[in-house]
C-alpha cells in the first residue's frame, strides 16, 4: 500500500509549494495532462495553466508525461512550451527511465503531479520521485480512466481508514 500513498497531497497544480519544492532540490516537475491539467475532453491549454507554466519555467524543466497519444499532447506541447513525453504506460518505468537519461536528472530532483494513484503516484513511487496528487479537475473521465478508478477507490477507502490519505485533507 506504501507505494500508493503519495509524498504530497493538494487541491490542484496552482496550490502547491513550488518554492517548497525548488527549495528541497526538485528541478523537473512531470505534469499528468487529463484532469490534472486540463480535463481530459480539452484540446489546449487555458490561460491560467499557461500563466503557471510560464512562472514555472524559470526554475524548473517542466514535462508533460501521459498515457495518452501524440496529437493529444501537441497542442499543450506548443502552447506551452514543454516538452512531452506520449504514451508513457505509466506506472511501468521506461519512460520515467528515459526521461533520466535524457535530461541527466537524478530520482531525487523530480516530482511528478498527477490525480491517479494507480498510474501517476504509483509510477512516480515506484521510481523514487517525490510523488505529488491533486484532486481531478472533472468527475468526466475516459473508459480506462473509469476502470482505474473502480480500483482506486478501494485504495482510497482503505487509507482513509488508517488516517493515511483522507480526500481534502490537504499537506505538503
Amino acid at each position: 500500500m506504501d507505494l500508493f500513498i503519495p509524498d504530497i497531497y493538494q487541491q490542484s497544480i496552482y496550490t502547491i509549494n513550488y518554492k517548497k519544492l525548488k527549495k528541497n532540490g526538485i528541478k523537473c516537475l512531470l505534469f499528468d495532462l487529463d484532469n490534472t491539467i486540463a480535463p481530459y475532453n480539452v484540446t489546449e491549454p487555458d490561460t491560467k495553466v499557461k500563466d503557471l507554466f510560464a512562472s514555472l519555467g524559470n526554475d524548473f524543466k517542466i514535462i508533460i508525461i501521459s498515457n495518452n497519444t501524440k496529437n493529444r499532447l501537441r497542442p499543450f506541447k506548443e502552447k506551452l512550451n514543454v516538452d512531452t513525453a506520449y504514451n508513457s504506460k505509466k506506472p511501468f518505468k521506461t519512460k520515467y527511465k528515459k526521461i533520466l537519461e535524457l535530461y541527466k536528472f537524478k530520482d531525487n530532483e523530480i516530482a511528478c503531479i498527477g490525480d491517479q494513484l494507480l498510474t501517476d503516484i504509483l509510477g512516480a513511487n515506484r521510481m523514487g520521485f517525490t510523488s505529488i496528487l491533486v484532486n481531478s479537475i472533472t468527475k468526466q473521465e475516459s473508459f480506462f480512466t473509469r476502470i482505474n478508478r473502480f480500483f482506486e477507490k478501494i485504495i482510497l477507502k482503505a487509507l482513509a481508514k488508517k488516517r493515511i490519505l483522507v480526500s481534502g485533507e490537504y499537506y505538503d
